[in-house]
């Protein structure tokens, strides 16, 4: 039954006055008998209540605050005190008309009218009769209807069904007083005083805890009888909920302890957060629910997220999972299950992209345009691996931004240099305070689709830990086998990585698992030319660094000569890091001249560049006479590049000892001993004496001891410097040689022929002596590179040393005996 305060008309004052108090006056079938007995008016003005509804003989308080309800209550008041009360369709109605409002209502008399400080009208009303509007006469100022009573079916006075009905009404209402704590036991008094069998039943019907929907319809049964059995039907399914109430509050009730203190305290601020206009945790998991309807899942991840969302309504919102769980399903519901960017699969505008973005690295481009086309074709979505390698600055990086602006996909790059934790890669699990996923998965959430481009940058700079090895982690993320499951730890379920097209990053692949590196198809990138420095700080690097200076191209002007200059002069990379910060600082130096309103060249001169970035150190190597003995010019590749060096050797009196200086590596070392041990196996063919070996000390130097070096690529230059010295005879004129050998004498292969044939072009070398295999390479490199160079093919050492050597004696030569 309702929970209101049980006031008698007799005892009702202003200070005890409750609104929403209900009156049970005691009403005996004699009055019942007089009110059945009054005629009722032909037309009466309308009430119509909002969240109640009012039946025969009972007397209820009504708050009126709507003007028309005030007018009409004070004007009844004034007269007759006889008005219809109905109640709303719907109660959200400010102003109902005819159409809004219930066609049964009781009719009711006026027993007092307060008035309250806020301005409200507050009436205690008695229903009388039932009554049926018939037509609405007016609806101003207030409604004013005809109406015609309502004949009540009242059962035969010894109908023992009827008797048993009521007396279960009682007994049951009795039941409901001492099982609800928030009913007065009071109420039982006036339960079992009640004579009136109608009033039992408008008594127990008005008290019920109903929606005005159902006392409504329990208002419109004409039968006494059937309203009865209604009014007990409703009776026991109250009682029922009350006492599994009662039975799950006395199988629980123990001392408060601190969580349980906890919770309440949180409940009221929930209460609170709902009153200001939060959203509660109930609101907030049918919100997932109602967001998880519109996924893209597969059955199986749409019953795992129920099965989540379900286990997330048991738990205790102060329980620390309870956030672990939130943070599960909105990253399970954030992610882009199933949604793909639409592939844009025009060839020539990813060329146009690619050439706009990139000058140079005709063959890296190439090759992205390659694997552009075969998506395209298979039209699949399947993705290649691909691992970009070259020294750093070279373009690695935006190479891929480009290619997700060609394709129309989102990008996505994450670095790994330095990471060290498995958990990285494949997230923590959910048991774990503080737990995430891995940065796939969370840079998948950040792109919002399932096939962004993926950029692994420094990939070679992965290292191992105590949290696992995140190299080996990657083998699944980077196999096109097993990517369209990946398993991350805190997901718990697999994800599809297929469509993603990842895009590695490295300078250095030999730092990379061979079962990782298995996995990627590797496309080298070498270092740019100057040639092609000057032109990329021409069309992008001046050209971005003035922007970002607040200058235009009027403000400051600099020519491919000058540019150039600051390429030799004062960088030494592959790349072109180095060059971009060089010409900021010359640009800063105008933007200060600007700023400060004084003279300044706006077009760049060599003055200038000396000026503002001081004397060139970094000046290349030029190459050097080779007039004496033992003097040779090698070629090196670097990180940075190519560059040439110098092979020197020195003949003195001892007993045949070899000394190798230079901070070389052991294999460079190596590559020195063979050296020797050839040309003295080969003495006679050379036209050496064989007792020269023991006679002399040789000392083997390459120059800048400070940079270590190290690899085979050195060795026909160090033999040859070892002929020269032990021959005394010049080496050819502006030669440059590069190639490693065997105890045999063949000459084999090297790599980085790129950059040290434009190193060598660089300082100046006219002929170039490479292995026969390297001509592949050779064939590769753009022919505007190679003008003025000429190259030598051999297969044996005795054609390196018949191309090198002169007839004529070197400078101070000495005469060995």
């Amino acid at each position: 039954m309702a929970n209101h305060k049980i006031l008698t008309i007799d005892n009702l004052s202003l200070q005890e006055f409750d609104s929403e108090a209900e009156l049970i006056p005691l009403l005996t079938p004699e009055d019942e008998e007089e009110m059945n007995n009054e005629e009722l008016p032909l037309s009466l003005p309308i009430l119509p209540l909002r969240n109640t509804v009012l039946f025969p003989g009972v007397v209820i308080p009504i708050s009126a605050g709507r003007d028309k309800s005030i007018k009409l209550i004070n004007d009844a008041n004034a007269g007759e005190k006889i008005i219809g009360v109905v109640s709303q369709i719907n109660e959200e109605d400010e102003d109902p008309s005819k159409d809004d409002i219930h066609k049964i209502g009781t009719v009711a008399r006026i027993l007092r009218v307060l008035k309250m400080p806020d301005g409200n009208v507050t009436v205690i009303l008695q229903g009388k009769k039932r009554f049926e509007i018939e037509d609405v006469v007016s609806e101003e100022p207030y409604i004013t209807a005809t109406i015609k009573e309502v004949n009540e079916e009242r059962p035969a006075e010894n109908d023992s069904e009827f008797t048993a009905i009521l007396d279960s009404v009682k007994e049951l209402a009795i039941q409901i007083i001492k099982e609800s704590p928030n009913i007065p036991s009071e109420a039982t008094f006036a339960i079992k005083n009640i004579e009136s069998q109608s009033f039992l039943i408008n008594f127990v019907s008005s008290n019920m805890n109903l929606s005005v929907k159902e006392k409504q319809d329990l208002l419109s049964i004409n039968g006494l009888k059937e309203r009865a059995l209604e009014t007990l039907r409703y009776m026991n399914i109250e009682l029922q909920k009350l006492e599994l109430k009662n039975d799950i509050q006395s199988k629980v009730r123990f001392d408060l302890d601190q969580q349980q203190r906890e919770y309440f305290l949180h409940q009221q601020m929930k209460t609170i957060q709902e009153e200001l206009g939060g959203v509660s945790q109930e609101e907030e998991m049918d919100e997932m629910g109602q967001k998880a309807k519109t996924k893209k899942w597969d059955e199986k991840t749409q019953k795992h997220f129920e099965k989540e969302l379900s286990k997330m309504r048991r738990m205790n919102p102060q329980s620390p999972d309870f956030g672990i769980q939130r943070n599960y399903l909105e990253l399970f519901l954030e992610l882009p299950w199933g949604e793909y960017s639409k592939d844009k699969f025009d060839l020539k505008f990813a060329q146009k992209v690619l050439d706009k973005d990139h000058f140079g690295l005709e063959e890296v481009k190439k090759r992205m345009i390659e694997h552009l086309a075969v998506l395209k074709l298979r039209n699949d979505m399947k993705s290649p691996i691909i691992c970009l390698t070259g020294p750093p600055g070279v373009g690695k990086t935006s190479i891929g931004r480009s290619v997700a602006e060609a394709l129309g996909r989102e990008y996505v790059r994450i670095s790994l240099g330095g990471l060290r934790d498995e958990a990285e890669i494949r997230g923590h699990r959910k048991t774990y305070i503080g737990a995430m996923p891995g940065r796939i998965i969370q840079s998948l959430k950040k792109a919002g689709t399932s096939n962004p481009v993926f950029i692994l940058d420094e990939i070679d700079k992965l290292s191992n830990g105590n949290s696992g090895d995140p190299s080996s982690a990657l083998l699944e993320v980077l196999d096109p086998e097993q990517n369209s499951a990946f398993y991350d730890n805190f997901l718990e379920m697999g994800y599809d990585l297929s469509k993603v097209m990842f895009i590695a990053t490295s300078n250095n692949m030999a730092a990379i698992q061979p079962a990782l590196r298995d996995r990627m198809e590797v496309i080298k990138m070498s270092g740019y030319t100057i040639e092609e420095k000057v032109e990329i700080a021409k069309r992008h690097l001046f050209p971005k660094q003035l922007e970002a200076h607040g200058l235009t191209a009027k403000d400051l002007i600099i020519g491919k000569k000058q540019l150039e200059k600051i390429v030799e002069g004062y960088t030494r990379e592959s790349g072109v890091r180095n060059l971009e910060t060089k010409i900021a600082q010359v640009i800063r130096n105008a933007a200060k001249a600007v700023a400060m309103e004084e003279e300044y060249n706006k077009k760049v001169t060599d003055e200038d560049i000396v000026k503002v970035l001081g004397v060139p150190r970094l000046e290349r190597d030029k190459y050097e006479n080779n007039d004496v003995a033992g003097v040779v010019t090698g070629l090196a590749w670097t990180s940075v590049g190519g560059d040439i060096l110098f092979i020197e050797s020195l003949i003195s009196e001892g007993k045949g000892a070899l000394s190798i200086t230079g901070n070389l590596g052991t294999v460079m070392k190596e590559s020195a001993t063979i050296a020797l041990e050839y040309i003295k196996a080969n003495a006679k063919k050379l036209g050496l004496d064989s007792t020269l070996f023991q006679k002399y000390n040789i000392h083997l130097h390459v120059p800048e001891g400070a940079t270590p070096k190290d690899g085979p690529s050195a060795g026909i230059a160090m033999l040859t410097s070892l002929v020269s010295l032990l021959t005394q005879k010049k080496v050819k004129k502006s030669l440059a040689m590069t190639g490693e050998i065997t105890l045999r004498g063949k000459v084999l292969p090297v790599g980085g022929i790129k950059e040290k044939i434009l190193a060598a072009k660089r300082a100046g070398i006219k002929e170039i002596i490479l292995c026969h295999e390297n001509k592949s390479d050779i064939d590769e490199i753009k022919a505007e590179y190679l003008e003025g160079l000429s190259f030598h093919y051999v297969k044996e050492m005795s054609e390196v040393l018949a191309l090198a050597l002169t007839d004529q004696n070197a400078k101070n030569a000495k005469q060995l005996k």
